[in-house]
């Protein structure tokens, strides 16, 4: 008796959904992926629009050409739609010299939209500097939320002096960094959005 395919466990619309939103967050265009998986393109596109689930050969080969694992792709190695950080298994980081110290809030598997991180500046400390070559990828959108004291956000040479309370969203793929000038520790969240398009 055969086994059930994973594959017949979902929506064809779930699956072309998802795939085409790791390609979009990937940067990468129809034929892009065609030439990284070796699927056809006509069949990725049936693929993303829904019309067709594909077998677990091509799905494998989409996931491949994405750097995904089977199981990523079809989220099979998730525990169901919601997924819990906890405080303790955070990824951290930061510069000390540069007095800039970080944690990530959200889970790093792939395929994430966006990613929620907590940044502390000592007095003067700064996330990076101004000949600091972009980190995000192009088309990305930060969210910044100032919880404690004041920053500067440099962002494309522009200085935005920001105190607590303030919000400031700016297109992520531009140089930028924030500082802190003032003899107080600062803290903010913020929200990177990925592979979202300037309209």
């Amino acid at each position: 008796m055969a086994t059930a395919s994973p594959l017949d466990q979902l929506d064809p619309a779930v699956i072309g959904a998802r795939v085409k939103a790791l390609r979009e967050s990937a940067g990468l265009s129809l034929r892009d992926l065609t030439d990284r998986s070796g699927v056809s393109a006509p069949m990725l596109s049936q693929v993303e629009r829904g019309e067709t689930s594909p077998t677990l050969t091509v799905a494998a080969r989409i996931a491949a050409g994405l750097d995904l694992r089977l199981s990523q792709l079809l989220r099979l190695d998730e525990g169901g739609t919601v997924t819990v950080v906890r405080a303790r298994e955070r990824q951290r980081g930061g510069n000390k010299r540069r007095g800039h110290s970080f944690e990530v809030l959200t889970s790093s598997q792939p395929g994430q939209r966006a990613e929620l991180s907590r940044h502390t500046l000592a007095p003067g400390g700064a996330t990076g500097a101004a000949d600091d070559p972009p980190m995000h990828e192009p088309g990305s959108r930060e969210t910044a939320l100032v919880e404690r004291g004041s920053v500067v956000l440099v962002c494309d040479g522009q200085r935005h002096e920001l105190q607590e309370g303030d919000c400031v969203t700016f297109d992520a793929d531009l140089p930028h960094h924030f500082e802190n000038p003032t003899e107080q520790e600062s803290a903010f969240l913020a929200v990177v959005s990925a592979g979202l398009r300037r309209s």
